[in-house]
This record gives structure tokens, C-alpha cells and sequence, in this order.
């Protein structure tokens, strides 16, 4: 075939969801000690007992991981690693690789998609997520607040954790915060994904850059400050509850108003700059090896089909 290219063959839904989970992988990888201090950021001081016993304050992103390392050792800052990959390989695959498949259903195919479409496949994406890997989040979560715990570590492994909530709290408790998660991975979905897709748009259509990797990574950056923004608030209630003891909150709003009653309205943005620090660079480090992973399998793919 005259002209040929093996990037010239268009990613499938498979190789797009494969190629998200794994890229959500690596991201994670590199970004997870930035995750850690986030959470534990969201929870301090919604326990003022148990602040006022503890002699280490967390303080900043970096204090926070200093403090950490100091009290609890480098591997403190991975507490919950293996249920955030498994939750990525699940959470990631649907939310990202399936995006483009759900947008082009509601498009009925065009290529030219508007913002309504766009947003609704992001919700609809990051709705079907939350259903999928709910579990795996309660469990990271709990994993990276787990020192704040008196009387020894909460749980002793993931399977562990699965097992113990499934007893104590019901299967019911492998949900919990499904709702404000849902609402959570809504925003963060059409705020990462459309303001990507239109920033990439944007530069690709005036010419201002082409797609390569420096289209990417600023893509990518303007994707992250924009969803740390705007879902701060419902990522700190969802950290809260999702780690709350049974009983402590009767539902995620009245968490909310928990915290707005007890700490104002800035609590809403505690852990603000671990989650931006988190979200900035897990959106660079997502995005661009996404879209080279997307090529490579293609090219790979391309390679195979082509005549000799």
C-alpha cells in the first residue's frame, strides 16, 4: 500500500483500554507518595481527639511526607499501592479507554463532537468506573489513612482489608462513598478528559503545536490544575467518608456539613497542593505515556496487517 503507515491505523477500544489501565499504572506509580500526603491532609483534624493526641502535625505536601518517612519510613508513603493499581487496571481501563467509544455513541458517530457530548461521556465513563472499582478505592484509601489508627495497623494486606470491611461493615461497606465518589470521578472525569481533548484541539487546530509529545504534556497540565480546581471539595468528602468509622457520618452530606460546621468552608480544600502536585504530574505522566502506548500498539498492530 502505496504510503503506508502503521500509526496510521486508528487505536480500537481495546488497545485504548489496555493502554489506559497500564498508563494509570506507571502514573501511579511515580505519583502515589503526592496521593498518600493528599489523603492525609484530608483527614487531619476531622478527629480532634485523636489530632490532639498525636505529636506529628502534618504540614505542606513535603513536610507531610517528611513526617511520614520520619515516623513511619519510606514504605509509609506506598501504604495502599497494590489496591491503587488494581484500581486503576479497573477504574482507569473504563473511565479513559472507553471515553472516545462512549463519545462517538452519543455523536452517533461524527467525528465533531461538541462540549455537551464531551461532558456526558465523561460522566457516563466515570459513572461506570465507580460502579466497577469502588471497592479497590475504599481500600487504598483506608491503606494510606491507616496510621492515624491507635492499637496497631488497621488491616494486615489488601486481601485482608477486602475480607475485614466485607465482615465487619457488610458488603455494603465495599461501596461506601459510592455516591460521593460517583459524583467526585464525574468532575474529575469531564473536567481531565474535556479540557484535554480541548486544549489538544485548540493547539493542533491553530496550529500551534502538532500532536507530538510537547502537545501532550501541556495538554496534560492544563487538564490537571483544571480538575484539582474543581474537584477538590468533593474529593475531601469523599476521603472522609470513605474512611469514616461505621456510624461517625450518616451519609456523605452530612459529612459535608460536618466539616463545613466544624472547619469552614476552607476544609473543603485541605491537601489542596499534594492534589494538584498529584493530579498535575499523574495527568503528564498518564496522557503522555497513553498516547504513546496508543501508537505503539498500533504501530505494532499496523505492522502486522500490512501487505508485504
Amino acid at each position: 500500500m502505496v504510503g503506508f503507515k502503521p500509526t496510521d491505523v486508528p487505536p480500537t477500544a481495546a488497545v485504548k483500554f489496555v493502554g489506559a489501565g497500564t498508563a494509570a499504572c506507571i502514573a501511579d506509580l511515580i505519583t502515589f507518595p503526592l496521593d498518600t500526603a493528599k489523603v492525609r491532609l484530608q483527614i487531619q483534624g476531622e478527629n480532634k481527639v485523636a489530632v490532639e493526641a498525636r505529636t506529628a502535625q502534618y504540614r505542606g505536601v513535603f513536610g507531610t511526607m517528611a513526617t511520614m518517612v520520619k515516623n513511619e519510613g519510606p514504605r509509609s508513603l506506598y501504604n495502599g499501592l497494590v489496591a491503587g493499581l488494581q484500581r486503576q487496571m479497573s477504574f482507569a481501563s473504563v473511565r479513559i479507554g472507553l471515553y472516545d467509544s462512549v463519545k462517538h455513541f452519543y455523536t452517533k458517530g461524527s467525528e465533531h463532537a461538541g462540549i455537551g457530548s464531551r461532558l456526558l461521556a465523561g460522566c457516563t465513563t466515570g459513572a461506570m468506573a465507580v460502579a466497577v472499582a469502588q471497592p479497590t478505592d475504599v481500600v487504598k484509601v483506608r491503606f494510606q489513612a491507616q496510621a492515624r489508627m491507635e492499637g496497631g495497623r488497621r488491616y494486615q494486606g489488601t486481601l485482608d482489608a477486602y475480607k475485614t470491611i466485607a465482615r465487619e461493615e457488610g458488603v455494603r461497606g465495599l461501596w461506601k462513598g459510592t455516591s460521593p465518589n460517583i459524583t467526585r470521578n464525574a468532575l474529575v472525569n469531564c473536567a481531565e478528559l474535556v479540557t484535554y481533548d480541548l486544549i489538544k484541539d485548540a493547539l493542533l487546530k491553530y496550529n500551534l503545536m502538532t500532536d507530538n509529545l510537547p502537545c501532550h504534556f501541556t495538554s496534560a497540565f492544563g487538564a490537571g490544575f483544571c480538575t484539582t480546581v474543581i474537584a477538590s471539595p468533593v474529593d475531601v468528602v469523599k476521603t472522609r467518608y470513605m474512611n469514616s468509622a461505621p456510624g461517625q457520618y450518616g451519609s456523605a452530606v452530612k459529612c459535608a456539613l460536618a466539616m463545613l460546621r466544624k472547619e469552614g468552608p476552607l476544609a473543603f480544600y485541605k491537601g489542596f497542593t499534594p492534589s494538584f502536585l498529584r493530579l498535575g504530574s499523574w495527568n503528564v505522566v498518564m496522557f503522555v505515556t497513553y498516547e504513546q502506548l496508543k501508537r505503539a500498539m498500533m504501530a505494532a498492530r499496523g505492522s502486522r496487517e500490512a501487505p508485504f
